[in-house]
């Protein structure tokens, strides 16, 4: 299921850069008021499976009109924005989001003393898309395609670009799918899988005219942790099995999903 919420900010039309870990906080919180038990479960442990961990639901915050960037953070041109909610947990996560969306009204992002608050104007339930065997997707936030590597004796994260194997990035985008129809369905995935591809005439577009198709990311996390995260920001197509295709939809394409990443549309 996923929600669409009007929010209108207060004060300062400022927003910190870097908001992805801020702002997935204010999703946890706002969890806590219909279930501080599992805002907790889902922050500190969420569903295992092989190994990792799946929050099962992601979200993209769309601006109404482009900001201005500077100083690591955004001017807004408009008061108000966007923020999309996804997730199959209907009587988990998307009741008890609702439920806090009631009782607080407010989203607060707080990062590098930039204090960003939103009233929550609206909150409305988006229908489903009726997806077919072949379906193209334009990103409402950046894709990451992830798997680890050894480098020098470690395991470190290797992010795929478009240019990457892309063999082994549908090898690593199907599997994240299948975890996650495990745990959302409960119950191993016995289908054929899915064939993803990047648009390439998008690609070739924007590198013509001397634009970027990925974007770095850097993800502050509690302590001070930072993150580096490769993304790509180009449209893709799905060929194969709609149930996967409907799991991508609705927890989130490819890893990070729980940071805000991965979220995409169907054209």
């Amino acid at each position: 299921m996923r929600l669409k919420l009007t929010l209108k900010i207060v004060g300062n039309k400022q927003l910190p850069l870097n908001y992805n870990y801020p702002l997935s906080a204010t999703i946890y919180k706002l969890l806590q008021f219909g279930s501080p038990a599992f805002s907790e479960f889902l922050h500190e442990i969420g569903f295992q499976e092989k190994g990792k961990s799946y929050k099962l639901f992601s979200f993209a915050l769309r601006f109404n009109k482009i900001p201005e960037i500077n100083n690591n953070r955004f001017y807004l041109k408009s008061e108000n924005v966007s923020l999309f909610i996804s997730s199959p947990l209907i009587d988990t996560f998307i009741q008890n989001f609702i439920i806090g969306t009631f009782e607080n009204q407010f989203i607060e992002i707080n990062y590098n003393n930039i204090n960003s608050k939103f009233v929550i104007e609206q909150v409305e339930s988006l229908p489903a898309p009726i997806f077919s065997n072949t379906s193209k997707f334009t990103l409402l936030s950046p894709l990451v395609i992830a798997t680890k590597k050894e480098s020098n004796g470690k395991l470190i994260p290797h992010y795929f670009r478009y240019y990457d194997d892309i063999n082994e990035i549908n090898r690593v985008f199907n599997q994240n799918l299948i975890n996650k129809y495990k745990l959302v369905h409960n119950k191993d995935y016995q289908g054929n899988g899915i064939k993803f591809s990047w648009d390439t005439n998008y690609i070739d577009k924007r590198l013509a005219a001397n634009k970027k198709v990925t974007k770095l990311i850097t993800v502050t996390k509690k302590g001070g942790i930072v993150t580096n995260i490769k993304a790509n920001e180009i449209p893709f197509t799905l060929v194969g099995d709609i149930e996967l295709i409907k799991i991508g939809y609705e927890c989130g394409f490819g890893s990070q999903n729980s940071l805000g990443f991965g979220l995409a549309d169907a054209n």
